[in-house]
């Protein structure tokens, strides 16, 4: 069934003879339902060839129609693509479908989707087969071991240099990293991935892994198969409590751009990283269309890769675009169809920040169902990207997840751009609200 929710942009123009494609507005579908896919859409809502919004399954915050069909429907999303001659354009977001080769049954299909085939997300849904990747074509990143045998990885662990990171191969909610700073601890963390089945089948094989000194960069990139454009960089706050403390979250906040990543380190970067694996991408016979996250560990002008992500991030997304003056629609399509090359893509010289408003208990076990106070009545100039959150009985917002929503704005500084973040987020509440008092506060 699928439930209609009145999105806030008009409905598509009538069709005029002659010249109706000069008119014409198409629909898209957006895969997801988090903070990244509500930036995504506000995004979207910004192209004059962007009609009516839909989700799979989106949220009730983000101002789109919700067709109650979940990410992980490949056969329900492709026959509501297929049903609705309008939508021209499905964008895949999250990793799950993209790994279970969403883009590549919509697209045998003879529908249009935005996103890396499954095959060349293995960069993401495959740890073990990105090191031997990196490995294969001298990108630098950091050693590294791989097992399927418990056992074998426990007696490995005892013997490396501490910080160890070990993590599950497979896809487990950006939560399947764990830094060991004891070989007890390295075991421990085998054991629970790998026997206890922490992050289920993802665990059947893991990483082993050095640890990188320095600080984190996300670098994300359009990609079309042979040509790449890259995006201004971001920081990500992974630890749930200030201080980078606490237990490993899906992100509690990102800022735009790094101040401290210059262009001597971006050439570097993409002189040995970006341009080499879009190259082997294609020579493994997978080459990449949709956008590629590099997770970089710098130490000086020491650049390695830490991870690939076959998509946009999340909380990098809700800062990243914003910062974007081109229509991302058309960014989409050239991604598609390979013509990336003839794009000017401009960003705006501004700095952007957001945090991440979360459920008490968050990442672990918290409670849903809590009223959402004081979002509408931020500053004009802040966004509200909404994640964990459902319509209640009397219309309001509920909280629906660990996630809830994070607050973003731009400035021409970080300090005016962190403090008006923090002035607004006082505005809003819902039972358990809690969020880090530190995103950015380095900057400012």
């Amino acid at each position: 069934m699928t439930e209609k929710i009145k999105p806030q942009i008009g409905k598509n123009p009538p069709r005029i003879v002659k010249v109706e494609q000069l008119c014409e507005k198409h629909d898209v579908l957006i895969v997801g339902g988090g903070g990244r896919e509500h930036a995504i859409a506000y995004k979207l809502r910004m192209s004059d060839k962007v009609g009516d919004i839909y989700a799979a399954p989106g949220n009730a915050g983000m101002g789109v129609i919700q067709t109650g069909i979940s990410a992980t429907d490949l056969d329900g999303i492709i026959d509501f693509v297929a049903t609705h001659d309008n939508i021209r354009m499905t964008i895949v977001a999250p990793d799950d479908p993209l790994g279970m080769g969403l883009v590549d049954k919509l697209s045998a299909k003879g529908l249009r989707a935005f996103g890396p085939t499954r095959a060349a997300a293995k960069l993401e849904w495959s740890k073990a087969y990105a090191k031997d990747f990196m490995r294969r074509y001298g990108i630098p990143t950091a050693e590294y071991a791989t097992f399927t045998d418990a056992a074998q990885a426990k007696e490995y662990v005892t013997r490396c240099k501490t910080p160890v990171v070990i993590k599950a191969d497979g896809l487990a909610l950006g939560k399947g990293v764990v830094i060991c700073d004891t070989n007890a601890d390295a075991q421990n963390a085998v054991d629970e991935i790998m026997n206890d089945k922490k992050f289920g089948a993802a665990g059947n094989c893991v990483v082993v892994e050095e640890f990188l000194k320095g600080y984190e960069v996300s670098l994300l990139a359009f990609c079309d198969g042979e040509h790449y454009k890259l995006m201004p960089t971001s920081c990500d706050h992974k630890r749930a409590l200030d201080g980078d403390k606490g237990l490993n979250t899906g992100g509690m906040g990102a800022y735009s751009p790094c101040p401290i990543f210059g262009a001597e380190l971006m050439e570097k970067t993409e002189k040995t990283v970006v341009a080499p694996t879009v190259e082997a991408m294609k020579k493994e016979g997978a080459p990449f269309k949709g956008v590629l996250y590099f997770g970089l560990m710098v130490d000086g002008d020491d650049v390695k890769v830490l991870e690939y992500n076959a998509r946009f991030g999340d909380p990098e997304t809700q800062s990243v675009l914003p910062l974007l003056e081109s229509d991302l629609y058309e960014i989409f399509g050239a991604c598609i169809d390979g013509t990336l090359d003839t794009l000017d893509i401009g960003w705006s010289d501004k700095r952007s920040i957001n945090v991440v408003l979360a459920s008490g208990g968050y990442p672990a076990s918290y409670k849903k169902g809590f009223d959402i106070s004081g979002a509408n009545d931020v500053e004009e100039g802040v966004n509200v990207f909404y994640a964990g959150v459902k319509s209640g009985d009397n219309g309001a917002l509920k909280t629906d997840g660990g996630r809830v929503l994070c607050v973003q704005t731009v400035a021409d500084d970080f300090k005016t751009a962190r403090d008006r973040v923090y002035r607004n987020i006082e505005k809003i509440s819902f039972d358990g609200c809690f969020y880090r008092k530190d995103i950015g506060n380095k900057l400012a």
